[in-house]
């Protein structure tokens, strides 16, 4: 066998020569083992670097996430707490009241409450990125650090709009780096859950201006004296200058601190050539107030009234007109002071067609203790006097047994133990109804009203929506007719708007709480007779100096003076007027003409429109002097004074009966239609009247046809020639 060469050796195992050349290399222990490389060192080394910048990563997730779960969601709730407000028709601001705990804080709209060149000097000092950033402005934050090293004080901070919000949304007093980094994160989350609009009206509602001011509409209002939407340039630095220090800035503390604070404000808008040197000149030329005006308290028993009503509402809108509140404010705090310390005046203010509440003047003096002024006497039940008896001449107009043309005596009379008298214990003999209303005789209107029937003009009166108070366990009689009865002044305004409503009344609004007003009309009476009453108080002779023939009103003077009245209405507005001592005790020589009816009439002077005209006369009514209506119209007669003989009855219509329902087949023609009427009993000649219209006379066999109304209810009535009568009401279908 020959032994392989060196060559063929060397090349036959080229593996196991690496092999044994490489663990050669390697360096071995004591014990023959191989030492680790200095790649598996430096892995190793790595991979616990790695785990140790994981472990650190999720024990700084962890405890960061901690730290977000404990600082809770965001309180919008609390921070969304403002003042409650009633504002008007027009949302101007009547009245706030102040948070629980003694804040004024107002709702304010970004875009509609708050003066435009007030909200970019806002954004121009605080936040000139605002509308672009997300809560944070690295600019602004990087700027006010660069200016704290290179000046070594802060020139100016870093925080935008929406960490302020976040500050103020949850105050702290300590400065550091956590309660930066807390704003940080929280207004990060509020531009997550806010448009920027909703932020700066939440900033501009919080914003803190001395005091218990917050919010620049509150600032605005106590020192200013206005709403926040019309600002000059430098009420607008100033209120961009106070919530930096509110405390040493207050206006009533510290005036010229703020003014300085505000001139500072200025120069540095020069110098960003946001404003004008001579702009800015005569800015701070302007003085700063001194002084916190009140909040407004317009119509304070309306006020009282809403928030007691709707308890949890932040604003509350009322159906009045600021602008004539305020006038007819000061015209009752006027007449009060020139009628004694004692008296107070209400007014109420009511629109026609819609019944809402334009004005309502509960007191004089909202706190003035001699007067009451906390009571509102707009609601209170005190007697009406006279102001009832329109009422009763028109059922009596309605039920066809006078005319506003017919004569009526004006004598003593008497029923049963009551013996009516006139105001001036005088006697007026006979006058027309036109005059006995205008003059306001007392004994026509009873005599009429015990024709009418006291019951029925006392249900009549709550049908329209009158809330009557009698004395106890008494049922209605005739001295109702002369202020025998319980009534508010808002209750009356309602009636009296009835008349101009020409008969139907509409429950009173004051509270605008949906735009779907769904209040049902309430009947009063029919259109001829409510026409007829407001044709015959618009010629009611009007107090000294004042116009004639513009407003139908009447007065009214309570037993004893203590309360005197006046109620009046055009064709667009009615007003009614009470005046009196809260307490209910007399005061001698108050009478409604001398004493109320001046302030109705200077209260239609105020709304600043001339009075509108009534409507015209509807279909159906008698125009006619007395000498031309029919014979048993031309004179009216009480019951007790129908001259009879011993065979006479009076009339009583036996055809149809009261109640009853009568079929018409108006297909046939008119003369097929014809309803027949019969009647018993009367004195010739009688007239037929079909809902207070006459429309002939009744033959001698005491018959007549008659063309039936529409369909509905319809009032027959006969009248003999001694003025007896006899009513039915029946229905036509």
């Amino acid at each position: 066998m020959s032994t392989p060469g060196p060559h063929a050796s060397s090349s036959s195992c080229p593996a196991l020569t690496r092999a044994s050349t490489s663990a050669a290399a390697e360096p071995k222990d004591a014990d023959g083992r191989v030492k680790p490389g200095h790649d598996g060192v430096r892995k190793r080394r790595i991979v616990r670097i790695a785990a140790a910048v994981a472990f650190t990563i999720f024990a700084v997730s962890g405890a960061f996430a901690t730290w977000i779960i404990s600082l809770g969601p965001l309180p919008l709730a609390q921070a969304r707490e403002v003042s409650t407000t009633v504002v008007d028709r027009n949302g101007k601001l009547l009245r706030a009241y102040a948070m629980a705990d003694g804040r004024w804080r107002l709702p304010v709209d970004a875009r509609t409450g708050v003066d435009p060149g007030y909200l970019k000097l806002l954004l121009a000092y605080e936040d000139r990125r605002f509308y672009s950033h997300s809560g944070v402005d690295p600019l602004a934050l990087g700027r006010a650090a660069f200016q704290l090293v290179s000046r070594g004080h802060i020139v100016s901070g870093g925080s935008t709009i929406t960490m302020q919000l976040a500050r103020l949304m949850e105050p702290r007093r300590e400065r550091s780096v956590y309660a930066k980094l807390r704003q940080v994160f929280r207004a990060l989350q509020i531009e997550r859950a806010l448009n920027k609009d909703q932020i700066l009206g939440l900033y501009l509602a919080l914003a803190p201006f001395g005091g218990n001011l917050e919010g620049v509409r509150a600032a605005s209002i106590a020192y200013f004296g206005k709403e926040p939407k019309r600002l000059s340039l430098a009420e607008s630095a100033l209120l961009v200058a106070l919530p930096q220090s509110p405390e040493t800035r207050r206006l009533d503390r510290y005036p010229e601190m703020a003014r300085a604070a505000r001139d500072r404000v200025l120069d540095r808008m020069v110098e960003a050539g946001r404003v004008s040197i001579e702009d800015a000149l005569q800015a701070k030329a302007t003085p700063v107030p001194r002084l916190r005006k009140p909040m407004p308290i317009l119509a304070p028993h309306s006020a009282d009234q809403a928030i007691a009503t709707l308890k949890d509402a932040d604003v509350i809108a009322l159906t009045l007109d600021s602008s004539l509140q305020k006038v007819i404010e000061a015209l009752a705090r006027d007449r009060a002071i020139a009628l004694g310390p004692n008296i107070s005046v209400a007014i109420i203010a009511v629109d026609n067609e819609s019944g809402d509440v334009l004005a309502r003047v509960g007191s004089p003096d909202y706190f003035d203790e001699r007067r009451a002024g906390q009571v509102d006497m707009t609601r209170a039940v005190r007697s009406p006097g006279s102001t009832l008896k329109p009422f009763i001449y028109g059922l009596a107009f309605e039920d066809g047994f006078v005319h506003p043309e017919s004569l009526i005596d004006d004598r003593p009379i008497r029923f049963g133990s009551y013996a009516p008298e006139n105001f001036d214990m005088t006697f007026q003999g006979t006058v027309p109804v036109r005059k006995a209303l205008q003059l306001s005789l007392n004994v026509p209107a009873i005599a009429l009203l015990d024709r009418v029937g006291s019951s029925r003009l006392s249900s009549r009166l709550k049908q329209a929506g009158a809330n009557l108070v009698l004395p106890k366990d008494e049922a209605p009689g005739l001295a109702m007719g002369l202020g025998g009865v319980g009534v508010t002044l808002q209750d009356l305004v309602q009636l009296y708007c009835g008349l101009a409503r020409l008969g139907n009344t509409r429950p009173l609004r004051e509270i605008m709480i949906a735009k779907d007003d769904q209040r049902d009309s309430l009947r009063l009476m029919d259109q001829v007779a409510a026409w007829q009453v407001g044709n015959v108080l618009i010629g009611t002779p009007p107090p000294e100096n004042a116009a004639h023939n513009r407003i139908a009103f009447k007065t009214g003077t309570s037993y004893g003076y203590r309360d005197a009245w006046s109620v009046g209405f055009d064709g667009r507005i009615t007003i009614g007027v009470w005046v009196g001592r809260p307490d209910g005790a007399p005061v001698p020589g108050l009478i409604g003409r001398t004493a109320a009816a001046p302030i109705l009439f200077d209260a239609f002077a105020r709304t600043g429109k001339l009075p509108a005209a009534l409507p015209r006369p509807p279909k159906g009514a008698l125009l006619a002097s007395n000498a031309k209506l029919p014979l048993p119209l031309r004179r009216f007669r009480p019951v007790g004074e129908l001259v009879r003989t011993g065979g006479e009855q009076a009339p009583h219509i036996q055809f149809p009966l009261n109640g009853s329902r009568i079929d018409v087949d108006r297909s046939a023609g008119t003369q097929f239609s014809a309803m027949p009427v019969r009647v018993a009993g009367g004195v010739l000649p009688m007239t037929m009247l079909v809902n207070g219209v006459a429309v002939g006379e009744i033959d001698g066999r005491r018959r007549r046809l008659v063309e039936p109304p529409g369909p509905g209810f319809a009032r027959l009535t006969v009248i003999d020639a001694t003025g007896a009568a006899d009513t039915v009401v029946i229905r036509i279908q």
